[in-house]
């Protein structure tokens, strides 16, 4: 760390009122944590810094209660540093410090692989795909060998409950995504650019600037012995950081490039007509494709500063990669945030932001905005879709019923935007971690789109360059487990004194593309006119879920269900309303050996919603061998599409697809829906771009419908009680069909004893 005068402090020159702690780690290493008060003002010497030392800084500057808080922190130095270029993890000692700390991570690298040591400086893994023959359910898909594995593996040495500053502080670039989803790269990519840079800092500058305190943490630390250990010159490695020298060489200066020219006029806009194509078609609901601007930067730690004084926000950053690497961003989106004791429910927060409109002139005219946004069905269906996803995202690893919207579209205002902002809740499963919570949301809708793989996958196609940091993640992972992350938005990525701002937008089936593509240098604009290049602007939200009613009894007690994933967004939101009534669910992929249906002998199959055609998935093979077993069945979306055709009956297109919108359901009969809603119907959230009308339906009475204005009726449940099949093409697990989702979930259990 550096003293407010800039100079390098030694170590042990803490003052006499530093108050200090002592502890042992899961790992056996014994750490010295020591406390003492210091001047606010070192953290702008600490940014200085920073500009030529690896570290990196981060602050808020806004505040909402119960979300964000006015804090300031930062570290320069750190002893190590964990990188990984694909599947490839590197862990490399900055310092003496971190030699006496790298013979333990080499023993937790080697649980992955072999690890190949360096001379004392460094040790790698390379993490192998999982074998063609290896098997994972869905839930279980966060623990499939990653880049992820060797973190947690890492996170172990050091696990300490009692330090909520101790832990891995950088970025989670892209590329991530593709370890847990199965997209395929199409893009060229150099082997060499790192996906994630991780810095352990032994000393870091905390500023609470709610309770007007500021600290400097710094901790030392002793290694248990680890046999076989040698130092460099063949000695012993030395076992403690006491009386160690923190610094580390500086980084590479800021060399000054030629700043590449602005994107081709339209280049966007076709994008966004190419998008629209496979809205009609069904196979994505929303997606958010981005494109590169830029601008000269030869002083990135005056360019934070600047940032954070023009443009304040929740997450604003500030990190020396080394390798001549910056990244500087002012991000107004949480991505997860999950806090408490590990194994006891730990609390997993995000905020998705989605809805956006400009700033007013004055106070009234931001008022007259704040009306427009929240009045618009367009941006309201924006923030549905992405609050949708991001409740099923935890679903997969939360408790049953503990996933709730805690707040709904709420307005954030910025320096040139107004967003509207959801806030989401869930709590752990005791078998999950924060490294779990944060792979399942991988990466946010509101900067993938939904389907979220179709989406990955539709991006991965049409933009022109890999994203590398953008749309991934900063923040820290502590060693108390832990974990704080912003999403890597109206961001710069700072390299030989190029800063390169990638934006986007959420497209919708009814977007235009040219109001579309000005959106886009609209959100640029904050970065590029700190930048000197232009005027000011902000950045997107997403939205909230609802408030799950509690189960009135175990519809499904000691049931076991099967729900096939058809690559969609909200089938984990699914299984939580199945496990909410007490059943036992396995999610599996679409595609899997028919045999296991006689190894996890089913009393229900759910087919969810998805993306596509049914053809897309093979599901009449499945619904083939499901006939022969004689097993019950319930389809949603997709899954009723599936039932419909697969009985002898017709699909047909919509004109206009219906993603993200209410709808108003009328029953006919039945029993599936029977006695659920008022006046004979109920409002249900309709996703879909493919349908069936009563007359083209075989095999299954048609028991509700919804009829827009001028339209055809649009089947929206169909029931054949003999063969125990029922299906709705409405989705029962979104906000927008309230309780009555719950309640329709809840019968099907009981139908299918």
């Amino acid at each position: 760390m550096t003293t407010p005068t800039g100079t390098p402090e030694s170590p042990g020159s803490e003052p006499s009122d530093s108050r200090s702690f002592t502890y042992r780690t899961g790992g056996g290493v014994t750490v010295e944590r020591t406390a003492a008060p210091c001047d606010p003002e070192t953290l702008t010497a600490l940014v200085a810094s920073v500009e030529h030392r690896r570290g990196g800084v981060l602050s808020s500057g806004m505040e909402y209660p119960g979300r964000y808080s006015r804090w300031h922190m930062g570290y320069v130095d750190p002893c190590l540093e964990i990188a990984a270029r694909g599947r490839r993890v590197t862990a490399t000692a900055l310092n003496d410090r971190g030699r006496v700390l790298l013979p333990l991570l080499a023993g937790a690298f080697a649980e992955h692989g072999d690890a190949d040591h360096r001379a004392g400086e460094s040790v790698e893994v390379a993490v192998a795909e999982p074998a063609p023959g290896e098997f994972f359910t869905e839930e279980q898909r966060s623990r499939r060998p990653s880049v992820f594995s060797v973190l947690r593996s890492a996170v172990a040495l050091f696990s300490a409950p009692d330090d909520r500053h101790l832990g891995l502080y950088g970025a989670f670039g892209y590329d991530l995504a593709f370890q847990f989803e199965p997209v395929e790269p199409v893009l060229e990519r150099n082997p060499e650019d790192r996906d994630l840079v991780l810095h352990l800092p032994d000393a870091v500058i905390v500023h609470d600037r709610k309770r007007e305190t500021c600290l400097r943490y710094t901790y030392e630390f002793t290694a248990p012995e680890v046999p076989g250990d040698h130092g460099a010159a063949g000695g012993t490695a030395a076992r403690t950081t006491r009386g160690l020298q923190r610094t580390t060489e500086p980084t590479p200066a800021v060399r000054t490039a030629e700043v590449p020219p602005p994107p081709e006029p339209g280049s966007y806009a076709r994008i966004v007509a190419e998008a629209k194509k496979r809205f009609v078609r069904g196979d994505l609901f929303e997606v958010v494709p981005g494109h590169r601007t830029y601008g000269a930067c030869d002083s990135p730690a005056r360019f934070y500063e600047h940032l954070r004084t023009r443009n304040p926000a929740p997450y604003e950053f500030f990190f020396n990669l080394g390798d001549g690497e910056y990244l500087v961003g002012a991000s107004p989106e949480m991505f997860v945030r999950v806090s408490g004791s590990p194994g006891e429910g730990q609390r997993i927060e995000t905020c998705p932001i989605s809805g956006t409109i400009r700033r007013g002139d004055d106070a009234l005219g931001d008022a007259e905005n704040i009306r427009s946004l929240l009045t618009s069905a367009k941006e309201e269906s924006e923030l549905t879709m992405c609050t949708d996803v991001d409740r099923n995202d935890k679903s997969r690893v939360c408790e049953p019923g503990s996933v709730r919207v805690i707040g709904r579209r709420q307005i954030e205002m910025y320096s040139r935007l107004i967003h509207t902002v959801d806030h989401i809740e869930g709590r752990l499963r005791p078998e999950f971690d924060a490294l779990d919570a944060f792979l399942t949301h991988m990466w946010a809708v509101t900067v993938t789109g939904a389907p979220k793989t179709w989406a990955m996958r539709f991006i991965e196609q049409h933009e022109s360059t890999p994203r590398r940091w953008y749309g991934g993640a900063v923040g820290a992972i502590g060693f108390d487990g832990s974990m704080n992350t912003g999403l890597t938005l109206r961001t710069a990525h700072i390299r030989d004194g190029v800063a390169t701002v990638r934006v986007g937008a959420t497209l919708l089936h009814d977007s235009d593309p040219d109001a579309e593509e000005r959106e886009t240098f609209l959100k640029a604009r904050a970065l590029l006119e700190t930048l000197a290049l232009d005027e000011a602007a902000d950045a997107r939200p997403a939205e909230p879920a609802a408030r799950p009613r509690p189960a009135t009894e175990p519809a499904g007690a000691g049931m076991r269900v099967l729900l096939v994933d058809y690559e969609d967004s909200f089938v984990h939101t699914l299984a939580d309303y199945v496990r909410r009534h007490g059943a036992d669910v396995t999610t599996l992929r679409h595609g899997f050996d028919p045999a296991l249906l006689d190894t996890l002998a089913p009393d229900l199959v759910v087919l969810s919603p998805g993306p596509g055609l049914p053809a897309d998935f093979g599901a009449s093979a499945l619904l083939d061998e499901l006939d022969a077993r004689r097993l019950p069945v319930f389809g949603v979306c997709l899954g009723l599409q599936a039932m419909v055709e697969h009985a002898g009956g017709e699909l047909l297109t919509l004109d206009e697809p219906v993603h993200g919108k209410p709808g108003r359901v009328r029953i006919s009969g039945g029993d599936l829906l029977a006695d659920i809603g008022q006046d004979g119907g109920f409002t249900a959230a309709r996703y879909h771009s493919t349908y069936t009308t009563p007359e083209r339906v075989k095999g299954f009475t048609v028991t509700a419908a919804v009829q827009d204005e001028g339209a055809a009726p649009v089947v929206m449940a169909v029931e054949d009680p003999a063969a125990r099949k029922w299906a709705v093409q409405f989705h029962p697990e979104s906000i927008l069909t309230a309780g009555v989702g719950e309640r329709i979930v809840e019968r099907v259990l009981r139908m299918a004893r």
